[in-house]
């Protein structure tokens, strides 16, 4: 016999709209933690149900029932059975493009959560599902120069940030998305090579959203994704070299501030353009987690001879060495003792910190796209 919750996640596909409402209300607090697992009756048919509820056209359907889908995606058992229709993902990811949907940055979140399967990679063939209501809007100028899903998503991302696109949508939580699915080889390959459509490299697009300190959530998973692209080390000397991208400058001014004054003139000299003479409120991330972030990409450019020269170049060891002086914690610090030991090895002039006791010395740093554990958080909905 079915307990009454399970009866009641039953009537999620009850022919009676309102006996699906009046479900989906009281279910709602029950899709997160323990309780989660009342959504398994009946051989997970709520997934199903979920998902055919998430394309209504009421807004209150739609949000409740996406709701439930970010947190049953914590199991790993349920988001499977959520992410292997593909033709669901296309239709989420399209709708995220809707720029009339009211739900669109609660499927943002879904859409990130997602992106921790295989399946997630599908959306590169895919093309965006333009809505009856969007066809309807024939003088309107166009915003998506593509429709290709990813390549929408990505306008969404960079041109919607402050709502102009959709009055209900910042779009922020498509930075975890970004930064999953760049685990995989073909996002990388996304984002590092430029796309037809605008004649860009979409990991330039993003780079300017690492000082956006306003907002924790673009930070973090930019710089996941940053971090997560640079696992190919056969592209390092490209994307530190072409001007067009540009990526030394936004992975080191997240980790710099103004007060950083026992630069010499030399190294000053030698910086960036974009570091030196840093305006007097330059302030370095306040979060020491994606300071690390930060770091961490720089440790896996130091896994070429190529990388490290244009890095020494470029004064990395003296920001480093800055960082690692004003900053107490003991992850940076651990991350800065790596950095000098890679960057600076060959050098006879500086080896490590002096400041800092001798530990073993790294070798290289271990690329493994599986062990990726800054992504792994779920994000639930209470």
């Amino acid at each position: 016999m079915p307990t009454q919750l399970e009866e009641l996640v039953s009537f999620l596909h009850s022919p009676q709209p309102a006996v699906r409402q009046i479900a989906l209300d009281n279910l709602v607090g029950f899709s997160s933690g323990p309780s989660a697992s009342i959504f398994k009756y009946d051989n997970c048919r709520a997934i199903q149900d979920l998902k055919e509820l998430a394309k209504e056209k009421s807004k209150i359907l739609v949000q409740q029932s996406v709701t439930i889908l970010v947190n049953l995606s914590s199991d790993p058992e349920l988001r499977r059975l959520i992410a292997k229709e593909p033709d669901f993902i296309r239709y989420i990811a399209s709708k995220i493009c809707d720029l009339s949907n009211t739900c669109a940055d609660i499927m943002c979140i879904l859409l990130s959560n997602l992106a921790k399967e295989d399946a997630i990679t599908q959306i590169f063939d895919m093309e965006r599902i333009i809505f009856d209501h969007e066809k309807e809007l024939k003088n309107e100028k166009p915003i998506f120069g593509s429709n290709k899903i990813m390549d929408c998503l990505m306008d969404c991302f960079v041109k919607g940030y402050d709502r102009k696109l959709n009055k209900y949508a910042n779009f922020d939580y498509l930075a975890y998305f970004f930064a999953d699915i760049a685990r995989f080889k073909k996002g990388r390959e996304y984002f590092i090579h430029r796309q037809e459509y605008d004649g860009v490299v979409p990991l330039s697009k993003l780079l300017v959203f690492t000082e956006k300190y306003d907002s924790k959530t673009r930070r973090e998973g930019v710089a996941s994704t940053i971090k997560n692209s640079l696992f190919d080390s056969e592209t390092h000397e490209r994307l530190l070299t072409d001007e067009d991208i540009n990526l030394l400058p936004y992975i080191l001014l997240p980790i710099a501030d103004a007060k950083d004054s026992e630069i010499d003139e030399e190294d000053m000299f030698n910086l960036p353009d974009e570091l030196q003479l840093l305006p007097e409120d330059k302030k370095r991330d306040p979060i020491p987690a994606i300071i690390c972030v930060h770091l961490e990409s720089i440790l896996l450019l130091c896994t070429t001879k190529a990388a490290r020269e244009y890095m020494r170049s470029k004064s990395v060891y003296p920001l480093i060495r800055e960082l690692h002086k004003n900053v107490e914690d003991e992850d940076i610090g651990e991350l800065c003792y790596r950095i000098v030991n890679m960057l600076m090895r060959g050098d006879p002039d500086v080896t490590t910190f002096e400041e800092m006791p001798s530990k073993s010395a790294e070798t290289e740093p271990n690329i493994d796209e599986d062990e990726d554990e800054d992504d792994d958080a779920m994000i639930e909905i209470v």
